[in-house]
C-alpha cells in the first residue's frame, strides 16, 4: 500500500526510536495525561520486539525514512477470552485526512481476523473525536467499562466490536 512515496508496513527494529517519538508526539499534542496512558508504556521504546510475537502485529505509516503514523494489534491483557486489543494508533498532523486511518484500520482488523480473534477493544479518550468518529465508523461500540486490565487508568472511552 503505497502513494506518493508512504507506506504502511510491518515494523522494523530501525523505526523504535521514530515511533516512539511520534507517539509521545502526539499524545503531548492532544494533552493527554502522561501516566495512565500509552505515554508512559515501557513497549513504546521497543515496538518491534514487543509485536514480533504470535497473534501480535504493528504497523507503521512510512514516509521515506519518517514515521508518521502507526497502529497495532495483540491481545488484550489481563483478559479471558478470545478478544484482541487496538493499540498505539495514533497519526502525526502530516498523516491525518488522507485516508491512512482507515487502511491502517483495514490492515489491523485484518490481521486480528487472520489470528483468529473474536472481537477487537480499544480505549481512548473523550475528545479524540476524529479517532472515535473513524472507531465507529468500521463497527466499534462503545461500552460501560473496560475490559481487561491495559494500565490505562486514564483513558475513559472503551470500545468493542465483533470481527
Amino acid at each position: 500500500m503505497s502513494e506518493d512515496n508512504i507506506a504502511i508496513r510491518p515494523i522494523e527494529q530501525a523505526d523504535n526510536p521514530k515511533i516512539a517519538k511520534a507517539i509521545r508526539s502526539v499524545l503531548i499534542e492532544y494533552g493527554v495525561p502522561k501516566v495512565g496512558t500509552a505515554y508512559e508504556d515501557k513497549a513504546l521504546d521497543c515496538m518491534a520486539e514487543t509485536y514480533n510475537k504470535p497473534k501480535k502485529a504493528y504497523f507503521v505509516v512510512a514516509k521515506g525514512d519518517e514515521i508518521i503514523g502507526g497502529a497495532g494489534i495483540s491481545p488484550l491483557d489481563n483478559y479471558y477470552g478470545n478478544v484482541c486489543e487496538l493499540q498505539k494508533m495514533y497519526f502525526m498532523p502530516e498523516a491525518r485526512g488522507k485516508g491512512y486511518g482507515s487502511k491502517m484500520m483495514a490492515k489491523c482488523l485484518d490481521f486480528a481476523k487472520t489470528a483468529g480473534f473474536d472481537k477487537c477493544y480499544l480505549e481512548t479518550m473523550p475528545y479524540m473525536d476524529d479517532a472515535r468518529k473513524l472507531y465507529r465508523k468500521v463497527g466499534f461500540k462503545s461500552i460501560d467499562k473496560p475490559m481487561g486490565d491495559t494500565g490505562h487508568y486514564s483513558c475513559t472511552v472503551w470500545m468493542l466490536k465483533d470481527l
